[in-house]
């Protein structure tokens, strides 16, 4: 008498286990594959912190730049305004001085809108849990800033478009000209050097 349910039985058990097997095998790779092909967009990388943190106290200082050239230059000093050396915007009438006001104004309000920038910039970084600079490297930028300021706006409007110049009181003499640019350099040199220093800061 031959013995085969014995045998027959462990040949369904073996493949009911190397079914359950493939079973239990497949199902990761097919969850894999369901949650690869449902098209949800990878999550996207985080922006580097230290591209606001630079840029931020850049904006600030260009604009805080222009308010100081507006403010204490244009209105306190009255030593220019932004048309004074052109023939639709003199000194000595009134069309002109009110011209050179309407003109300032815009001037006035492009500084605000950075600095409102700026403030909106690290207000962001802030929610975002992102740590502040040293204070070396925000004051040192924003001096950079500031001093990129009176650099572009020295050469593009006392030099190249000759719309207004530093001493518009006094006839626009150059020296006054160059002096400005000189200023915009030396703060542009100074703040590198001091935004540089807080790497070197053993505290």
């Amino acid at each position: 008498m031959r013995v085969i349910l014995p045998h027959r039985g462990a040949a369904a058990l073996s493949r009911t286990d190397a079914r359950s097997a493939a079973a239990v095998g497949t199902q990761p790779a097919v969850a894999t594959t369901a949650a690869r092909s449902s098209g949800d967009p990878a999550p996207a990388p985080r922006p580097d912190p230290g591209t606001s943190q630079k840029t931020a106290p850049l904006l600030l200082g260009l604009g805080l730049g222009g308010f100081l050239d507006g403010i204490v230059l244009h209105q306190v000093l009255q030593w220019h305004h932004m048309l004074t050396s052109t023939a639709d915007g003199p000194f000595t009438t009134i069309a002109g001085l009110e011209r050179n006001t309407l003109v300032d104004g815009f001037f006035h309000l492009a500084t605000w809108m950075l600095v409102v920038a700026a403030i909106t910039m690290m207000f962001r970084s802030w929610r975002a849990g992102r740590p502040a600079p040293p204070p070396r490297v925000h004051v040192g930028l924003i001096l950079v800033g500031w001093g990129m300021f009176n650099l572009v706006e020295g050469t593009i409007d006392h030099l190249i478009l000759g719309i207004h110049h530093v001493r518009d009181d006094l006839g626009g003499p150059l020296g006054w000209d160059l002096a400005f640019l000189a200023l915009g350099a030396v703060q542009v040199g100074g703040g590198l050097a001091l935004a540089r220093s807080a790497g070197s800061d053993p505290r």
